[in-house]
């Protein structure tokens, strides 16, 4: 049987199947936000099959916590540019985003009939503890690698928080910011702004301005709403800093409120859906165009998910395509170095206290704590793959709650 990793000399070369198939593991048990799908992400490609550090993990997150769009999208499309290059950076994003914004789609077409079956509602009940416990697992296993002195362990509270009381978007760059800055300010190292050469790859930022630039231009020419559509979500796409959950209040308002596409429930019965389904938060665009799309027939409302869908992950690919090449060469430089130390100690504290807030949401209940306490021991024993601890604690929560 071939083997999964080839030796070429020194280096391992992994195969490119391989690793999309642990990408799609990680698609398939990613439950319950950015946060928990770092979880995921920890327990899949650092800890099984070691694709990067927990420090590189770590500092990716930091990075994509910055950038406008989708954090963990971001962040799992910049471990397959790590492995395999912008390539398999693409192919990365098709399998970890695919599969659940095709099932978006499909479900845009069905929204009256889940109303009636209230899916949504306490068979899934188990997702919320079930995350946390991915999340605390995630954050105890990062929180080892960046508390490494009293300022680290500072800023780590800090950032778990100043966060938890300040829940804006604004707030999760700036207290990252933050941190860098004051490890830079009390380091004592000298000659912190070394020069290094960069070559940026100018041709995703020029791509990323254009579209914003066309779409709206096209919108202003022509009444179509398929093209009013995709330039709605495109700039969801570049405005919003935190993932998904943080894009719903402005579709709400756009889509409902201001252009009445679709009911409040309508609109809600979507967004509870995603809530149980895996991958990222973002897919709910797919069934939010599609029902944006609907009265001109199927193909239409069909162009519409695939044009929504597209639309609000591209800005976040793009720019994560302009900045990772050259994240990996700012790196060198002892200031950057420096105060990644600081990052990643407040992005620990980010991702801690994420756990709480979601516990909190689920209800400090016995058989949700029995269901963290289950989630955690078999993460953290390594033996059973994320998608089939998913798979136990989402049919439990249907035996326990059935229809």
């Amino acid at each position: 049987m071939e083997e999964d990793i080839k030796i070429i000399g020194n280096k391992e070369k992994i195969r490119w199947s391989t690793f999309l198939k642990d990408v799609l593991i990680c698609s398939l048990g990613a439950y319950g936000g950015p946060e928990a799908h770092y979880g995921v992400f920890t327990d899949q490609m650092v800890i099984k099959k070691k694709y990067l550090t927990e420090e590189e993990l770590i500092e990716l997150i930091a990075l994509t916590g910055i950038l406008p769009g989708p954090s963990s999208t971001q962040t799992i499309i910049s471990i397959g540019y790590k492995v395999g290059g912008p390539v398999l950076g693409f192919l990365t994003m098709l399998v970890w985003g695919l599969p659940v914004i095709i099932l978006m789609t499909i479900l845009s077409f069905l929204s009256a009939f889940l109303e009636k079956l209230n899916i949504s509602s306490e068979g899934l009940r188990y997702i919320g503890p079930m995350a946390v416990a991915f999340i605390l697992v995630a954050a105890y296993r990062i929180g080892k690698k960046v508390i490494k002195d009293k300022i680290t362990l500072i800023l780590f509270t800090f950032g778990g928080v100043a966060t938890y009381f300040l829940r804006m978007p604004w707030i999760y760059p700036l207290v990252l910011i933050i941190g860098g800055a004051v490890c830079i300010f009390t380091s004592k190292e000298k000659d912190l702004w070394n020069k290094v050469r960069i070559s940026p790859p100018w041709k995703y930022l020029i791509a990323f301005g254009t579209i914003a630039i066309l779409s709206i231009i096209l919108t202003l020419l022509w009444d179509n709403r398929i093209i009013h559509i995709f330039e709605s979500f495109y700039r969801y796409g570049y405005l919003v800093i935190g993932g998904g959950q943080v894009v719903v209040p402005m579709m709400y308002s756009e889509l409902v409120e201001v252009n009445q596409y679709m009911t409040n429930q309508e609109f809600l019965t979507g967004f509870g859906l995603v809530q149980g389904l895996p991958g990222p938060m973002f897919s709910f665009s797919a069934y939010a165009a599609g029902m944006a799309s609907r009265g001109s027939g199927v193909l239409v409302q069909i162009i519409g998910a695939i044009a929504g869908g597209t639309a609000i992950f591209l800005p976040g690919i793009l720019l994560i395509y302009f900045v990772y090449p050259l994240w990996e060469n700012l790196k060198k430089i002892k200031g950057i170095k420096t105060s990644l130390k600081g990052i990643t100690a407040v992005a620990g504290g980010l991702i801690s206290v994420s756990a709480l807030i979601l516990m909190q949401k689920s209800g400090f209940t016995w058989d949700n704590l029995i269901v963290f306490s289950l989630t955690a021991v078999m993460l953290l024993t390594r033996k059973i793959p994320a998608p089939v601890i998913v798979a136990i604690i989402i049919a439990a929560g249907f035996l326990i709650n059935p229809f």
